[in-house]
């Protein structure tokens, strides 16, 4: 009866694996078919050598890091101060941070340009209208990796130690808190670059070259292309990806050397 338990479980493993795995590898085989009858990178080479790309990723980019500093400055504090003192609004501050789910992009984009296309905030043209919405979107992921990573920490007591010394609240959120929730922060951060990379409705609609309209463009004249792009686009996700892996691989063995280090005096 187990060993049947076991190859059920194998089997669904594999039909998993292969939901993910083929279309990736038909992908990766359409963009490397740019030259006929053979493999190449002439799509890949179209595509960074193409200037826009360039542009509209580092303008991807940039938004992104803008919302991952808005989104820790509003999100830790908010988290940070529920956990200790307000946790009876767990799960009204839960629930606000699944709206984005609950209501699409487009609605939101829309309710941005009626809001905020003329006066007294004319503000469809700034850039930081784009990262309002960017936060939005990235808020269910964020807020719930900062929880996370507060419910691994005694905050309370690392708070009353604080203040005992005399440090304010500046000084504990980010100069205390945060250091002990690095990789949680880490791991929203990623999951928002990945959102605001990916991201077509609102830059789109806002009239702005960031990095999913451009996709989109390119999808519209070429063939090639795309899938190269598509590529590009999953293989900085997996960086990233790999990058936190890595980081908080680094940040657990750092904690396990200190404790060491205290138990051993």
């Amino acid at each position: 009866m187990k060993q049947r338990s076991s190859l059920w479980a194998w089997l669904w493993a594999a039909v998993g694996a292969a939901y993910f795995v083929v279309p990736l590898v038909a992908t990766l085989n359409f963009s490397l078919r740019a030259k006929r009858n053979s493999l190449s990178l002439a799509a890949y080479a179209n595509v960074l050598n193409d200037g826009r790309f360039w542009q509209a990723f580092g303008f991807s980019l940039l938004l992104a890091l803008l919302t991952i500093i808005v989104s820790v400055t509003l999100l830790v504090p908010t988290a940070f101060w529920v956990q200790l003192r307000l946790p009876q609004l767990r799960p009204v501050v839960e629930l606000v941070t699944l709206l984005p789910f609950v209501i699409p992009g487009i609605v939101l984009v829309f309710g941005l340009i009626k809001l905020y296309s003329g006066p007294p905030l004319p503000l469809t043209s700034s850039r930081g209208l784009l990262v309002a919405g960017y936060v939005v979107l990235a808020l269910p992921y964020m807020y719930r990796a900062i929880d996370t990573g507060l419910r691994t920490i005694n905050v309370r007591l690392l708070t009353e130690a604080a203040q005992s010394l005399g440090a304010g609240w500046f000084t504990i959120i980010f100069r205390i808190i945060v250091p002990n929730i690095r990789v949680a922060i880490l791991s929203g951060a990623f999951l928002t670059l990945s959102i605001v990379i990916g991201e077509l409705i609102l830059a789109q609609y806002l009239a702005w070259p960031a990095f999913g309209p451009y996709m989109a463009l390119v999808g519209q004249d070429r063939a090639y292309e795309p899938a190269a792009l598509a590529m590009i686009s999953l293989a900085l996700t997996w960086g990233a990806i790999a990058l936190m892996q890595y980081l908080g691989r680094n940040r657990r063995r750092e904690a396990g050397d200190q404790s060491a280090e205290l138990t051993g005096r």
